[in-house]
């Protein structure tokens, strides 16, 4: 019913920049809330970054004034620009979207992308 496809991630040094995309695609009426999760190997997923449909952003503590997320509700597309990443930004990142179909209601995720911060 619906697809989300990252890309963007990869290996940079500390200080860097990367920007990660997400791409939404299937039966979509409307996505609502959209945003970004990371994962490191044994610990729990956890947001990064969250955006409303109207653009009200919330932002974990250890990536603010670093991350910023945004959406283009035409492209159903979410976008995190992350700068002066650290290596402790290491992890797999998710992204998330709640998409709104014409009979139903699902809370996607994407496969996610590797991004790997070197020291």
């Amino acid at each position: 019913q619906v697809q989300l496809v990252e890309s963007g991630g990869g290996l940079v040094q500390a200080g860097g920049s990367l920007r990660l995309s997400c791409a939404a695609s299937g039966s979509i009426i409307r996505l609502d809330a959209m945003g970004w999760y990371r994962q490191c190997p044994g610990n729990q997923r956890e947001l990064v970054a969250s955006i409303t449909r109207g653009g009200s952003t919330n932002y974990a503590d250890s990536v603010k004034g670093r991350f910023t997320i945004s959406r283009d509700n035409a492209k159903t597309t979410v976008y995190l620009q992350m700068n002066s990443l650290k290596p402790e930004d290491t992890a797999v990142y998710y992204c998330n979207a709640d998409v709104i179909g014409s009979s139903w209601k699902v809370s996607g995720w994407g496969q996610g992308t590797q991004v790997t911060v070197s020291s």
